[in-house]
């Protein structure tokens, strides 16, 4: 839902209704992950995809239809062994899309969610997609940190909702959970998607260089909240860096510490090195390898930097097991050149290891092509 986020309030501001369909699970090669969102707005238009195309006008059909009966529905969509021009998914996959209604009578809550994911501030959003009884379905709760706004019809299965929500936030996780009519664990009948809406991961680019405005655009499109950080002041400006969040002068090593000191740096966060200077990266790589918890860390150089790098911080005393966590030379040999082609080269590694890829060509491989985390 986040990104169709702005054209699903725009309608409900409005005082509309907007047919909102949501992938709620998938099965072998989705093209899209559960919590992928389509709006369709009261005029007709679109935003968001539900398949990459495959079943859209399906989809836009149904949403118009549960827009005008008012009854959400959940549709599975795959590929249809009796007729192969059925809709179905040219990918061989199966997707389950939930359909509803959404105003301000169906989702009161819809500011409060917006307002959250603006602040980043983590909340999920649990949503009964199937059950015995057909009122309960399209019923809402929404979980924060340690509060909820609306309900799923009982107190029951709200408690256990939102404390099964709160672990699929933790982990950045949206699925769908499955319970007894009331919200009984361990039995079947109601199915409750969660969708997760956890604050976008952070990438820290240290160095204030063309390589790094590059890697801030490339990473802002992917959905990372973007820091660049230096020390020189003529350097580190907002106007050489328009696709970073914040831009800060500091000493990269001071600025990290500070930030692992309030609890900003968790497993998601990648750290990019692209200083060039010895005299701040290896203090600052003294700080990023001696964090328990960190998605990524690379520096740029050549190899003969990198060994002259690693000889040095070993004599700042870090172990041989710390320095196996630095990505040096940073990113995926793609035979990068310009700043954009470097970027896309680093950008492809971070995903490549969130994702347990390989980085070698697809048409080389079997077997499914995305990858479990």
């Amino acid at each position: 839902m986040r990104d169709v986020l702005d054209e699903l309030l725009a309608v409900w501001r409005a005082g509309g209704t907007a047919g909102l369909s949501t992938v709620v699970r998938t099965m072998k090669s989705a093209p899209r992950p559960p919590g992928a969102a389509m709006v369709v707005s009261p005029d007709g238009t679109v935003a968001g995809s539900v398949s990459g195309g495959c079943v859209e006008a399906a989809v836009y059909e149904l949403a118009a239809d549960v827009v005008a009966s008012g009854r959400p529905e959940l549709q599975r969509y795959g590929v249809s062994d009796d007729d192969a021009f059925a809709v179905g998914l040219t990918c061989g996959g199966t997707i389950d899309v939930f359909t509803e209604a959404v105003s301000r009578e169906t989702f009161p809550h819809l500011q409060a969610v917006a307002d959250d994911i603006a602040a980043h501030r983590a909340v999920a959003v649990a949503t009964i997609v199937a059950h015995p009884d057909s009122a309960r379905v399209g019923a809402r709760l929404v979980v924060g940190a340690d509060s909820t706004l609306g309900t799923l019809g009982s107190a029951r299965t709200d408690a256990a909702v939102a404390d099964d929500a709160r672990g699929l936030l933790a982990a950045g996780r949206s699925a769908v959970l499955t319970y007894g009519p009331d919200g009984q664990r361990q039995e079947a009948g109601m199915e409750v998607f969660v969708a997760s809406h956890a604050p976008p991961p952070r990438m820290l680019v240290f160095g204030a260089i063309d390589f790094a405005a590059a890697l801030a655009r490339q990473a802002a499109l992917l959905g990372y909240r973007v820091t660049v950080c230096d020390a020189r002041p003529v350097f580190t400006t907002a106007a050489r860096f328009p696709a970073a969040e914040d831009v800060v002068v500091d000493w990269p090593d001071r600025y990290l510490a500070a930030q692992a000191t309030q609890g900003a740096i968790d497993d998601r966060t990648a750290i990019c090195v692209l200083t060039h200077d010895p005299k701040f990266d290896v203090p600052v790589l003294q700080v990023a390898l001696r964090l328990p918890d960190v998605g990524y860390i690379g520096v740029m150089g050549s190899r003969r930097t990198h060994q002259d790098r690693l000889r040095r911080l070993r004599e700042a005393g870090l172990s041989e097991a710390e320095l196996a966590r630095l990505s040096s030379p940073i990113g995926l040999d793609l035979g990068a050149r310009t700043p954009e082609e470097t970027a896309v080269s680093i950008a492809a590694e971070i995903i490549a290891r969130r994702w347990g890829g390989g980085g070698r060509p697809l048409t080389e491989l079997g077997g499914r092509i995305h990858h479990e985390a």
